[in-house]
C-alpha cells in the first residue's frame, strides 16, 4: 500500500520551483500525479480529457491514409504528464512525434519513469524529446527540430499556456497574434493542422484571429466530469488548418 501523499521531485527552475507530487485520491482510491509551478497547479492526471482531445481533434482534421501506412509527422508543444503525446502515438498514421518541452526536469521525469506514461513514451522509437522553448523555436528560422532546420510537420499540437490570454510567460503572447501564427504556418505542410488547448471558454476574438491566418478555424468544447467540484468542467480545443496547395493557388 502506498503513502497517501509523496513529493516525488522538487527543483528550482528559471520559471520558478517545480514539483512532482503523488497523492492517493480518497474517492477513487487511485494514485493521482500532479505538477506544480510555484503555488500554481499546472496539471493533474485526474483531468486529462482535454489533453487527449487536443491530439484526437487535431489529428482528425488530417486526411485518412491507407491501412498500415504511417505518414504523419507531429509536434507536441509541452510534454506535461504525457497524455497528449500518448494520444498522438495511438493514431496509427503517426510515424514520428517530436515533443518540445522547456523544462528539462519534466523530460527527466519521463526518462526516469517517475510519471505513469514516462517509460512508454521514452521507449517508443517514434517519439523524441527536445529540450527547448517552443515559442522561440516556432518564431526562429531554424524551426522546431534542431536536427532538421526548417523541417515541416503535418500537425502541431500545443498545450503550454492556460489560454491565449492567460500565458505562463509574457513572451508567449506573440505566438497568438497574427504575425506569430503566420510564422507557425511555416512549420506546417500545406493542409497541416495547428491545435491548441485552452482552459478558458471559447474566445471568439482569438478564433477570428486564427481564421484570418489559416484556411479554416474552429473552437471545440471538451466536457468532462469533475470529481473535486462535482458536476462537469470543460476545456477548449482550437483547431486550425492551413491552406492546401490548391487553396493557396
Amino acid at each position: 500500500m502506498t503513502a497517501r501523499f509523496e513529493e516525488i521531485d522538487w527543483r528550482p527552475t528559471p520559471m520558478g520551483d517545480i514539483s512532482l507530487r503523488r497523492r492517493r485520491d480518497p474517492v477513487s482510491g487511485t494514485d493521482v500525479h500532479e505538477v506544480k509551478l510555484g503555488d500554481a497547479f499546472l496539471m493533474s492526471s485526474l483531468f486529462t480529457a482535454g489533453e487527449i482531445a487536443l491530439a484526437r481533434l487535431g489529428l482528425a482534421r488530417l486526411p485518412a491514409t491507407g491501412p498500415g501506412t504511417p505518414v504523419l509527422d507531429v509536434v507536441v508543444g509541452g510534454l506535461g504528464l504525457g497524455y497528449t503525446a500518448q494520444a498522438a502515438l495511438e493514431d496509427p498514421r503517426v510515424r514520428s512525434l517530436l515533443v518540445v518541452e522547456a523544462l528539462g526536469e519534466v523530460i527527466d521525469w519521463h526518462r526516469r519513469g517517475l510519471v505513469p506514461l514516462g517509460a512508454g513514451l521514452a521507449s517508443d522509437a517514434r517519439c523524441r524529446f527536445v529540450h527547448g522553448d517552443f515559442f522561440a523555436m516556432a518564431a526562429d528560422s531554424g524551426g522546431l527540430d534542431p536536427q532538421a532546420p526548417a523541417r515541416r510537420f503535418h500537425a502541431v499540437l500545443l498545450d503550454v499556456d492556460h489560454s491565449p490570454r492567460h500565458v505562463l510567460h509574457p513572451r508567449h503572447a506573440a505566438l497568438y497574434e497574427p504575425a506569430g501564427l503566420r510564422a507557425l504556418t511555416e512549420r506546417l505542410h500545406p493542409g497541416g493542422v495547428f491545435a491548441l488547448w485552452s482552459n478558458d471558454p471559447p474566445d471568439d476574438a482569438f478564433t477570428t484571429v486564427l481564421a484570418g491566418v489559416f484556411a479554416e478555424a474552429e473552437a471545440a468544447v471538451v466536457d468532462f466530469p469533475n470529481p473535486l467540484q462535482g458536476g462537469t468542467s470543460s476545456n477548449t480545443v482550437y483547431v486550425a488548418r492551413t491552406h492546401t496547395r490548391t487553396e493557396a493557388g
